[in-house]
């Protein structure tokens, strides 16, 4: 994000925390643009084009998670849930389903640039990293987080990208299911080993190995990739 100012499409139903928050981050350098609810946010999303969308669970028309899941169809932008204290959300779901993190509101606005500027330094320092993996039937590019598998793009959430890169990086090295939790998701993300488990299984219905790789069960320990 380097000289260039960063567009966030701000998605929330209440008219006053949206201004606060868009006066916030105006301040500091980002261009921002506001929707009230979830068709509108759609909409808004594909003519407005944001490098980060801070998106409201709950919305009126399709809710927060609905228009997470129609992001994550197509697209790889950045996304942080807006979730209100006490309120039913299902935080490691939301991470499953694509979402880079959450924050429960009220927050303090400091706390959310922070978590805004960690989210998309995340993002710019894959674009730093000029590695391109390939084995037999599979490349797998961190520039573009682009994964070609026997000739055709396969569309993929970040996280199940960056489990594949990481796995992928270090072929034929076991990990714990705590030590990829951390590697890949972060120290203080919330969830446990199942979120693993099934971004794993998702690995495997998109990609079904090659004659000299796959992602292996190491049973009772976890996960590699292993390449013969």
């Amino acid at each position: 994000m380097d000289g260039k100012i960063a567009k966030v499409l701000i998605v929330d139903d209440d008219n006053n925390i949206c201004e606060v928050i868009k006066m916030y981050l105006e301040n500091a350098g980002y261009e921002v643009k506001v929707s009230n609810d979830g068709k509108e946010a759609q909409e808004a999303f594909l003519e407005y084009k944001p490098e980060l969308v801070l998106l409201d669970v709950m919305l009126p028309h399709i809710d927060g998670v609905d228009v997470l899941k129609w992001i994550r169809k197509d697209s790889e932008v950045p996304v942080i849930m807006l979730t209100a204290k006490g309120e039913t959300f299902d935080k490691v779901l939301g991470l499953e389903l694509g979402a880079d993190d959450y924050i429960v509101k009220p927050f303090e606005p400091k706390e959310l640039l922070a978590r805004i500027k960690a989210v998309l330094r995340r993002y710019s320092s894959e674009s730093e990293n000029k590695e391109v993996l390939k084995f037999e039937d599979l490349i797998v590019d961190s520039n573009s987080y682009n994964v070609i598998y026997k000739g055709e793009e396969v569309k993929m959430p970040p996280k199940e990208f960056e489990l594949l890169h990481y796995l992928a990086s270090n072929k034929n090295k076991v990990f714990t299911r705590e030590q990829l939790l951390c590697e890949v998701w972060g120290y203080d993300y919330p969830g446990d080993s199942r979120t693993v488990d099934v971004h794993v299984k998702r690995l495997r219905e998109k990609l079904q190995g090659g004659c000299n790789w796959s992602i292996e069960t190491v049973w009772g320990v976890g996960y590699k990739f292993e390449v013969k």
